[in-house]
C-alpha cells in the first residue's frame, strides 16, 4: 500500500499557496508516495499542484477531487496535461460529481442524471489524457478535438465513485477511484468487488483504490473526537457520503476517522490495506500543532517502512 497526505480538506499549514508547495516538499523528503489536494472553495487544486510539481522530484501529486460540471472536459484535460509536464509525469487527475447543493443550488447547473453526465464526460476526457483525439457524440457532450501539449505523458484518471453505477463506469473507463467517508467494511464488501468486476469485464487491470481518511494520533481520544466531529460535521449531511456512513453502520464522519495512539492508528491503517485500499491518503484533522506533528511522524514512519 502507498502512503500519502491529503491537503485542503482540514485545517493545517497548507492554508497558503506556498504552504501547499512546502507540504508537498516535506512529504516527499519524508518518504510519502503521494500528496493529494482537495478542490473545494479555495485554491484551484490543479494550478496549486502544478507549482508543487515544479518544486518536487519524485512524489505523485493528485487532485481529490475536481468537480466536473464547472469545467469542460477539454479544458480540464489541458490543465491536467500541463500539470503533468510541470511534474515530469507525476500528476494524477481525480474528478468527481460534487453534490447537488453545490452544482445545482449554488452554481445553477442541472444535477439530473449525474452518472450519465460522468460517463459522457469521461468518454471525452480519457482519450485526451492519453494524448489521443476525442471523438464523441452524446446527449450532453458532442466533442471532436485533440490537444497537443509538448512533453505530456498519459495522465492517470481517478473518479470519486461510491454508488453502484459510478463504480461500474469507473472500473470500466478509469484507472481507479478516490474515496472519502468510506469505512473498511464498505470498501471490502461494496467498493472493491464492484470495481474489480467492472474492470475485469472491460479487460482492464485492477483499479487503484485511493482512500482518504481523517487521522489524529493522540492519547486524548475524547477531545480529538469532539474536534474532528465539529470539523467534519458537514460530510455527514451530504447524501452520497451519508449513504456510505449508513452502509458502514456508523453515526457520523468521526466514526470513520482514525483516532488514537500510534499502535491503534497503525492497526486501523493495516485494516484498510486488508480491505483493499491501495493508496492511503491521510488528512491530519486537528488544529493542535503538537498532535499534527505527532500524526505526521507516525505516517512518515509507515511511509518510510
Amino acid at each position: 500500500m502507498k502512503y500519502g497526505l491529503m491537503l485542503g480538506a482540514s485545517p493545517g499549514p497548507d492554508a497558503t499557496l506556498q504552504g501547499i508547495v512546502d507540504e508537498a516538499q516535506r512529504a516527499e523528503s519524508n518518504g510519502f508516495d503521494r500528496v493529494s489536494l482537495a478542490n473545494i472553495f479555495s485554491f484551484d487544486a490543479i494550478c496549486a499542484l502544478t507549482l508543487a510539481g515544479a518544486a518536487t522530484q519524485k512524489i505523485e501529486l493528485g487532485t481529490a477531487v475536481v468537480p466536473t460540471y464547472p469545467r469542460h472536459p477539454t479544458a480540464i484535460a489541458q490543465q491536467a496535461l500541463t500539470a503533468n509536464v510541470a511534474s515530469d509525469g507525476r500528476f494524477a487527475l481525480g474528478i468527481g460529481l460534487s453534490h447537488k447543493v453545490v452544482i445545482e443550488d449554488m452554481l445553477g447547473f442541472s444535477y439530473e442524471r449525474p452518472a450519465r453526465h460522468m460517463r459522457e464526460y469521461v468518454q471525452v476526457l480519457a482519450p485526451l489524457l492519453r494524448n489521443e483525439a476525442a471523438h464523441f457524440d452524446g446527449e450532453q457532450y458532442r466533442v471532436h478535438a485533440e490537444l497537443a501539449v509538448p512533453g505530456a505523458q498519459p495522465v492517470p484518471l481517478l473518479i470519486a465513485a461510491l454508488g453502484p453505477v459510478m463504480l461500474r463506469l469507473t472500473g470500466e473507463l478509469a484507472d481507479g477511484t478516490i474515496l472519502w467517508m468510506t469505512g473498511p467494511k464498505t470498501v471490502q464488501d461494496h467498493i472493491v468487488p464492484q470495481l474489480e468486476t467492472a474492470a475485469r469485464d472491460a479487460g482492464r487491470s485492477s483499479p487503484r483504490v485511493v482512500g482518504g481518511y481523517p487521522v489524529v494520533v493522540t492519547d486524548d481520544v475524547a477531545t480529538a473526537r469532539e474536534e474532528v466531529g465539529q470539523l467534519l460535521q458537514v460530510y455527514g449531511q451530504l447524501p452520497s457520503y451519508r449513504a456510505m456512513l449508513d452502509r458502514e453502520g456508523v453515526e457520523g464522519p468521526v466514526d470513520i476517522a482514525l483516532i488514537g495512539h500510534e499502535n491503534e492508528v497503525s492497526e486501523r491503517i493495516e485494516g484498510l490495506r486488508a480491505a483493499g485500499v491501495t493508496d492511503f491518503d491521510a488528512a491530519i484533522t486537528t488544529t493542535d500543532p503538537t498532535l499534527r506533528q505527532r500524526s505526521f511522524e507516525l505516517l512518515a514512519s509507515l511511509a518510510g517502512a
